[in-house]
């Protein structure tokens, strides 16, 4: 019996390492869109038999990360535009809840960070490199995020932000004259928070500044099928 529940665990932990495993290797594009899992040759790959490997590829299909294609099987999620608009109209509406409900938790000192982490954002702007902004685009909303009370909003907000890291390397590679503004909108964000501004300004000012990134994404696509 005790030996049944070994096996059991040591399965489960087996598969949550090739979760992670297969999960950072499709977020850091080694396994980049329409990349086929072929369980034998992760296997090899990996050192890990097929049944902890079939699981984690099954979570990773649960995140959106994975599609499985009739005739093709299980590969890494392929996505166009129109999705990546919609994953960012979704998460706007989660930013802008989180944002509102962090604000009033935000000690000085944390609001400083977040201004730091804008200010390297303008200083990146003069040689602009879309990978490396977006990161810092990242770290600063998590950087308000971090005072978020609801756990389960923020793991939703994680598992979007992965798949959006996924859909595209970087939103501003395609929409470069959005960068600008979108950290100009940071620091107004940050006033609002700083001078204790109702929730619900804060949260329309929040929600508002991640539609606009998907409102210049759909321009962007709408003027490359036209010119194409």
């Amino acid at each position: 019996m005790s030996t049944a529940k070994g096996s059991t665990r040591a399965n489960a932990s087996k598969a949550e390492i090739s979760y992670e495993l297969l999960r950072s290797r499709i977020l850091d594009g080694t396994y980049g869109p329409g990349y086929r899992l072929v369980m034998d040759q992760l296997a090899r790959e990996t050192g890990v038999s097929t049944i902890p490997l079939r699981e984690a590829v099954r979570r990773l299909q649960s995140d959106g990360l994975v599609e499985v294609v009739r005739n093709i099987g299980a590969r890494v999620a392929v996505f166009d535009a129109a999705q990546v608009e919609h994953a960012l109209q979704v998460l706007a509406r989660l930013e802008g809840y989180a944002t509102a409900i962090s604000a009033p938790l935000m000690t000085p000192e944390q609001l400083a960070r977040a201004r730091a982490v804008n200010d390297r954002m303008v200083e990146a702007l003069e040689e602009f490199d879309p990978v490396s902004f977006t990161a810092l685009n990242r770290e600063f909303h998590f950087a308000i995020y971090a005072q978020c009370p609801d756990e389960h909003l923020l793991a939703l907000l994680e598992a979007e932000w992965a798949r959006l890291d996924h859909m595209r390397r970087s939103t501003f590679s395609h929409v470069p004259g959005r960068a600008r503004r979108s950290v100009e909108e940071h620091e107004h964000m940050l006033d609002l928070i700083q001078t204790g501004a109702q929730a619900q300004e804060i949260e329309r000012v929040a929600c508002a500044h991640k539609i606009a990134t998907a409102d210049a994404l759909h321009k962007a696509q709408a003027k490359h099928l036209k010119n194409g």
